[in-house]
């Protein structure tokens, strides 16, 4: 599989992510633990056929058990930890920090071998995070010392997911089909902690359900799979940067469903963004090219 083509699947896990929020939207009342227990275990399902399709699960038996540690800590300590730190902070300030892991894998990513880390993947790290930071902060917001545990977890969960993403490069030859595991024990500790902390709630209707459903086949299922084909085999810096489009696009998603409303702050967000991505697709190619 050629470079450019796994970044082109890596980054659609950037586009179904897009759609977390509208999705999530649907499935109130539904608590997030559970909710995290309901979509993982769809999202392993999904990769239970995938593994089959490809070939069997003998393949599963070749990975270390310590892969599927790594792996189960990556997704269940980055939606621990997520949710955490919204329940400890408010949301928009917890959101902004927790968005910082685009920017922490496109600097991670320059300890990678073979990878180039240069000044103009920074600066469009930057001004993606920028971007980012006028939708998240849409309303303004101030930083208050009562939420700092929250504002802790928030950078936990950035740290999460960039070291989970960088590292993941490490492991090119671990097959995707080891996502399946890492969806179904998240699954599994999200269930034992939801009962643990929550009371349950399920879905409303049809409606409801078929939300779980979307999200648990799509930004909490197949986009988990198509993110590890893209962080092993594609652009790894790019993808960090193409990924502050996820909370534009996941804005304008909710625009066109009527849920939001467009103003000019979105309209800079999305230039600042662009721009960013722009910057640091250069700055790669460059690199590539000497």
């Amino acid at each position: 599989m050629s470079r450019s083509r796994a970044t082109l699947i890596g980054g659609s896990a950037i586009l179904m992510w897009s759609l977390l929020a509208l999705f999530t939207v649907g499935t109130a009342p539904v608590p997030p633990l559970l909710l995290n227990g309901l979509t993982f275990t769809l999202g392993g399902a999904l990769g239970l056929i995938w593994t089959w399709k490809a070939g069997g699960f003998a393949v599963l038996r070749t990975v270390s058990w310590k892969v599927y540690a790594f792996g189960t800590a990556g997704l269940f300590g980055y939606h621990l930890f997520y949710f955490s730190a919204l329940r400890m902070a408010p949301a928009a300030e917890a959101g902004l920090i927790a968005y910082l892991w685009p920017l922490l894998i496109v600097l991670f990513s320059g300890l990678l071998p073979g990878e180039r880390l240069t000044g103009a993947h920074v600066a469009g790290a930057i001004l993606a995070f920028a971007g980012a930071a006028l939708i998240v902060l849409k309303n303004g917001g101030t930083l208050s010392a009562e939420a700092l545990p929250g504002y802790g977890f928030a950078f936990l969960c950035a740290l999460t997911w960039s070291s989970y993403s960088v590292l993941s490069r490490r492991l090119g030859a671990v097959p995707t089909a080891s996502v399946t595991v890492f969806c179904l024990t998240t699954a599994a500790l999200s269930f034992a902690a939801h009962f643990s902390l929550e009371t349950s709630a399920w879905p409303v209707g049809m409606a409801g359900w078929l939300s779980v459903l979307a999200l648990g086949l799509g930004p909490v299922g197949l986009a988990f799979y198509t993110w590890d084909v893209g962080v092993k085999r594609g652009d790894i810096q790019l993808l960090g940067t193409a990924s502050y489009a996820a909370p534009l696009l996941s804005t304008l998603v909710l625009v066109g469903a009527g849920i939001a409303e467009p103003t000019p702050r979105l309209a800079l967000a999305a230039i600042l963004i662009t721009a960013g991505a722009m910057l640091a697709a250069k700055a790669g190619a460059r690199a590539r090219a000497a």
